[in-house]
This record gives C-alpha cells, sequence and structure tokens, in this order.
C-alpha cells in the first residue's frame, strides 16, 4: 500500500499528531492510529513521533498504513431463530448480545459465524469474507429481523432496494417519557458525533439525511411504548432521533442519561416486522418477528 503523505499548512499546526490524523483519516479508529504511532509507522519529518506530538507548519507527514490482513471466520455451530428461509434468502430473529458480523474483538460467536454453518458456504460474497451474506445489520443489543442473501443476485436485488428505502422496517421500543401525539415524524440528519466519534448524533453540519416515523401504541406512568417504521436506516437512528426528541430509548446505554430501573442488557428496541419485494418470485415478502420474552416481561411489569 502506498504511504499517506501530507504537508501541514497554515491553520492545521498546534494539533496533536494522532487527531490530526482521525480527522484526516476517518476510517481509521483513534486507538489503530495510536497503536500505528507506537509502531512507529508514522513518520514526522523522516523522524518517529509521540502520538502527543504538536504540529507545526511545513511538517511532512509519512504514514505507511499496514496492509490489512482479514483473519479467517470459521462456521459455528450457533441455533438460529429461522423466520423465513428459500434458496435465495434466509431472515432470522436475532438475540440480544450477538454481534452481525465480525470485527476486532468479535470473531466468533457472529451472526455470521451462525448462518455459515447452517448455509453450509452458500452466502453472496460482494461484502467480503468479514461479512458473506450480510446485506444490512442491527445493532448488538437490538433483536429481531434480519435478512441474509445467499447468492449475490439476491445480494444486488435487496442492497437496490435498501439503498431507495423501499424495504418496510417496523420497530418496537420502549422510550422515556410520555409521548402525548399519537404518531410523529423525526427528520434529522445522523452522523458522527463530532464531540465523540465513537457515537452518532443528529448532525446537521456532516449527517446524512434521515427520517424515523413513530406512532404511539400504550402510554405508562413514565414511558411509552411505540412503533417506528424506517425511512431511512442510518447507524443507530432510532436511538439518536428519540434521544434528540427528548425520549431516549429505555436501557440504552449510549444516546440515554437516565439510569435504568430495570436490569437491562442495552437498548429495548426490536425489529419486528421486515417486509421486501422477494429477488427471485418479485412478490411482496413480509415477516414478523415475536418479541423477545424480556420485552414482553417488562411490558408487563409496565
Amino acid at each position: 500500500m502506498e504511504p499517506f503523505t501530507y504537508q501541514i499548512g497554515l491553520g492545521e499546526d498546534e494539533e496533536r499528531l494522532d487527531k490530526w490524523i482521525s480527522v484526516a483519516l476517518p476510517a481509521l479508529s483513534r486507538s489503530y492510529i495510536q497503536k500505528c504511532i507506537k509502531d512507529e509507522k508514522v513518520f514526522v519529518n523522516d523522524r518517529p513521533q509521540k502520538a502527543s506530538y504538536r504540529l507545526r507548519i511545513d511538517d511532512e507527514i509519512i504514514f505507511y498504513i499496514p496492509e490489512a490482513v482479514e483473519p479467517d471466520i470459521e462456521a459455528e455451530n450457533i441455533p438460529l431463530d429461522i423466520l423465513y428461509e428459500d434458496q435465495d434468502i434466509l431472515i432470522v430473529n436475532k438475540p440480544k448480545g450477538m454481534v452481525v458480523h465480525p470485527a476486532p474483538g468479535h470473531y466468533s460467536g457472529t451472526l455470521v459465524n451462525a448462518v455459515m454453518y447452517h448455509c453450509k458456504g452458500q452466502l453472496s460474497g460482494i461484502n467480503g469474507i468479514m461479512r458473506p451474506g450480510i446485506v444490512h445489520r442491527i445493532d448488538r443489543d437490538t433483536t429481531g429481523s434480519l435478512i441474509v442473501c445467499k447468492n449475490d443476485h439476491a445480494h444486488n436485488l435487496v442492497a437496490a432496494q435498501l439503498k431507495e428505502h423501499s424495504i418496510n422496517r417496523r420497530y418496537r421500543a420502549i422510550v422515556h417519557g410520555v409521548l402525548y401525539q399519537e404518531s410523529g415524524t423525526i427528520m434529522a440528519p445522523v452522523g458522527r458525533d463530532p464531540k465523540d466519534r465513537k457515537k452518532m448524533a443528529v448532525n446537521e453540519q456532516n449527517g446524512k439525511y434521515a427520517v424515523t416515523h413513530y406512532k404511539v401504541l400504550q402510554r405508562f406512568q413514565e414511558y411509552t411504548y411505540i412503533e417506528c417504521t424506517l425511512e431511512t436506516g442510518r447507524t443507530h437512528q432510532i436511538r439518536v432521533h428519540m434521544a434528540h426528541i427528548g425520549n431516549p430509548l429505555l436501557g440504552d446505554e449510549v444516546y440515554c442519561p437516565f439510569k435504568s430501573a430495570f436490569h437491562l442488557t442495552g437498548q429495548t428496541l426490536h425489529a419486528m416486522v421486515i417486509g421486501l419485494i422477494h429477488p427471485a418470485t418479485g412478490k411482496y415478502l413480509e415477516v414478523t418477528a415475536p418479541l423477545p420474552e424480556y420485552f414482553e416481561h417488562l411490558l408487563h411489569i409496565l
């Protein structure tokens, strides 16, 4: 790989080396950049420097970015709750706590490991060896319906529907506070939080167009049970949008400032309904994932 080179100009000086690189190369995490600096992959004026080095005008940065090495992902015999399956697609009910695809720190026990075993290698390869069959994702602690594609033809057609926002995706959630409007629409761009790159936020300057529709299903004394329909599918969209209007998801450890009164693991969010045009038949297919037991129990308590 060709090294990344850059010469610091006016207005870019006095910035920390690691922070400057994280802005210049946003695809790389701050921790990864710091490791590369420690491993002497980053040079300033032909000399390795510390992450805390303060840049000066005319400093020349050379970053020898290591070649990415993708680990071998193994099939694992992990039980799947299958909602629908044929020779083209598989729709599963993802449990809470399961990561969708392998990533640093999660190379086993993911949904990909499970579907690789179940499908015996018959999965689309468009997203590479780390994400075979994966055309979209939901968060680790979000439960519910997720489409897996078994071949590239199906993958392309489902991805096209996702891109044009024509897939019907309806979620169930419990939020803090009482929503008095029967329904509403949140239209606010979602992007990286400029103050914390590990989080998403409503970002008017650099966010992507995002729309969430919601309707009230049941009101409780301090909470509201709602259905959310995604018009777009940005990262953490429902979680960010509901927090933005002052009604964060119950149990959300990232976007909710309130401590949960219940013993929860992550946000109360369930991808209940998914509907799409089947890539082979051309007919509309809709699948419903039943609420998980913890969610039903929580509604009963409330």
